[in-house]
């Protein structure tokens, strides 16, 4: 609104005209007032007091024109916003009482005015009193650039948080540092960018800083330079240039003794010891569940899957199809935080809670299928307590289900849980026995259900068969806890040779 007030149709450029490029003068920072800028004193004590006071101008204007907006607008629509600046008003007169008046509030725009308002302390007391009392723990949470920017659904953020900290962290020259950093990642990206290239781009956009009357190049400037001189007229390379820099991919840090729950504390312990930091930047994982530390990441990342933690994605292993080979797709995201600490009430370490949110999925499952695909989950996992409770629930629904389709589609699941169990050394003989019992079954049932099925039901039937000759053949080649075959042989195929036929 205050862009529109102003004349322009981007907020974005708006914001750099008044704060990021005011004050700008031979190539100083923009809206820092740095020394050699425009009205720099001379005296260095001087040069602070005048460097403050140029930081300073705009958010107090701003919080003038907030408080402009707010005396036409009231609330805005968010009623709630009354109870909560009564909650940061209480909060920052603990703050004074504790350190004085030299306090600093991070804060939306929007807040300002009300905080800044005479108000009682017993009023804003009274606008708390009555709300319920919930029991909660305060953890902190790494930002992400991705997290800052406004595509991703943050009501407050912003377009290009990559490219406003580049401008607040470049002490001096910053259009040719971002051009610089610019080339390096298309470089990377095996794009021919030379020296040539960004000395033109940054010429370039100098000069339409200049054309459309701007006191520095921003980042319209910027991207349109990049896009003609760096990226020779591509939008497929400028893409690129969006994803990484302007967004970014850079992840922040919580100290050690921040407060945290102690799950969160148990998975930063494991983190370390596996050597497996949490970076926004995705990247891939290859495993050889051979070596003892592979074995322990791929067990850590299996069960923070169980615990909705998907920090990490299974991917096709390239170059080898063997089940000792696992490749993952890993990308830590400042909500898997949050969601970590959810999983606390679980367990306090992330093989406790694995376990126990294990063994309720268990008990909450109501298909075969459910069950069949969680003890596939837990014996990737590594999750020998709960193991009982999920086959407990395994031969229960397989007892229930008579339906030969889901029966057949369990099969597959179950069989792949016994050979990645016998791959980790997992003692999974009442789970082979449980998978022959079910073979039997669906080989007994298959030929009868495969009459009177209509074209698109003889499909489905087909895939299942498909599944189940698999798996038969795999369970022939297991030999539960090393035992020859006998009473653990698969059972007969000609019913399976019937079905086919059929």
């Amino acid at each position: 609104m205050l862009a529109e007030t102003a004349g322009y149709d981007d907020p974005e450029r708006w914001w750099e005209d008044v704060v990021e490029h005011r004050g700008v003068g031979n190539g100083a920072p923009g809206g820092l007032g740095a020394p050699g800028g425009i009205g720099a004193a001379a005296d260095p004590d001087a040069a602070v007091g005048s460097d403050l006071a140029g930081a300073v101008a705009p958010f107090a204007a701003l919080g003038e024109a907030m408080a402009a907006l707010r005396a036409e607008y009231g609330h805005g629509g968010h009623e709630h916003d009354a109870v909560r600046e009564a909650h940061m008003r209480l909060r920052l007169r603990e703050a004074r009482r504790e350190f004085g008046d030299r306090v600093a509030v991070v804060c939306g725009a929007w807040h300002v005015p009300a905080l800044a308002g005479r108000t009682t302390a017993t009023a804003d007391r009274g606008l708390l009193k009555g709300l319920p009392k919930v029991r909660a723990e305060l953890s902190w949470v790494p930002w992400t650039h991705r997290r800052l920017a406004r595509h991703s659904g943050y009501g407050a953020g912003i377009a290009s948080p990559g490219w406003y900290s580049h401008l607040f962290h470049a002490e001096d020259r910053p259009l040719e540092r971002w051009m610089t950093k610019v080339a390096g990642l298309l470089r990377a990206e095996d794009f021919a960018v030379s020296s040539a290239h960004v000395i033109e781009a940054v010429r370039l956009a100098e000069t339409l800083a200049a054309v459309r009357g701007r006191p520095l190049a921003g980042l319209a400037e910027t991207t349109d330079a990049v896009r003609a001189v760096l990226c020779e007229g591509s939008d497929v390379p400028l893409a690129i240039v969006h994803d990484r820099l302007v967004v970014g991919d850079v992840l922040g840090e919580v100290p050690e003794a921040a407060p945290a729950a102690p799950l969160q504390r148990d998975l930063a312990r494991t983190q370390r010891s596996l050597r497996l930091k949490p970076e926004a930047l995705e990247r891939e994982l290859e495993l050889d569940l051979r070596k003892e530390t592979d074995a322990a990441r791929s067990r850590l990342l299996h069960r923070l899957r169980l615990l909705g933690v998907d920090w990490g994605t299974p991917a096709a292993s390239r170059g080898s199809t063997g089940t000792f080979r696992e490749t993952w797709r890993l990308r830590w995201e400042p909500e898997l935080s949050v969601r970590v600490a959810e999983a606390g009430v679980w367990g306090t370490t992330v093989l406790s809670a694995a376990t126990a949110r294990a063994e309720a999925k268990a008990v909450d499952a109501t298909a075969l299928g459910e069950v069949t695909e969680l003890a596939e989950r837990c014996l990737l996992a590594a999750l020998p307590d709960a193991l009982p409770v999920v086959m407990r629930a395994l031969a229960d629904r397989a007892a229930l289900d008579a339906d030969v389709g889901h029966l057949a589609q369990a099969l597959p699941a179950l069989v792949r849980s016994v050979r990645y169990g016998d791959v980790r050394g997992t003692d999974t003989a009442a789970l082979a026995e449980v998978a022959m019992g079910l073979a039997e079954r669906v080989l007994v049932g298959l030929p009868p259900a495969c009459f009177g099925l209509d074209a698109d039901g003889a499909a489905e039937m087909r895939g299942h068969l498909e599944a189940v000759h698999q798996a038969v053949g795999l369970l022939a080649e297991i030999r539960p806890g090393g035992a020859e075959r006998g009473p653990s042989a698969p059972p007969d195929t000609g019913a399976l040779a019937d079905a086919e036929r059929a």
